[in-house]
């Protein structure tokens, strides 16, 4: 895809259970509530988290100028609860129809399709994640928006646990 060292990676200590962390991660539900960046919001989150499994995410962002959303999909290669979990993610239309990134706004040589990777393990009772997005260069606005719902990941936390 691209130079490994292009890849966003961040590492993340949660003062919560692993078991939690991975739910965070793979129930449509809890996803939906810390997904995306600051002034984003989830309205829909399908996510078939089996191998092979479809995924489907939106994320909306509504101003009183204007509202946007934007689609993404993908399909769940790894499954190792709860430390492991890899899928793909790419730009797609409401049906799920992958679309070109740059039809969206992203820079020419973004990858149609990237991948995900999220590893958990735990410390002394905390949760270290350790999530790469394979094909999102660090220092991006993706990168930027996985910080951004890592911050609301961690608020949320702190309200379930």
């Amino acid at each position: 895809m691209t130079d490994q060292q292009a890849w966003v990676r961040i590492e993340r200590e949660f003062d919560a259970p692993i078991d939690l962390v991975w739910q965070m991660w793979t129930d449509p539900d809890l996803f939906k509530a810390w997904y995306g960046p600051m002034g984003m919001h989830v309205p829909t989150a399908e996510m078939d988290v089996v191998v092979g499994g479809v995924r489907k995410i939106c994320m909306e962002m509504t101003s009183p100028e204007r509202s946007m959303s934007m689609w993404f999909t993908g399909v769940y290669k790894e499954i190792s609860p709860p430390s492991r979990l890899v899928y793909t993610e790419s730009m797609c239309d409401a049906e799920g129809v992958i679309i070109s990134p740059q039809s969206m706004g992203m820079p020419a040589g973004h990858p149609d399709i990237t991948e995900v990777i999220v590893e958990l393990r735990e410390v002394d009772g905390k949760t270290v994640m350790t999530m790469v997005h394979v094909g999102v260069p660090e220092g991006s606005a993706g990168a930027r928006g996985w910080g951004q719902a890592f911050d609301k990941l961690e608020g949320l936390l702190k309200e379930k646990v």
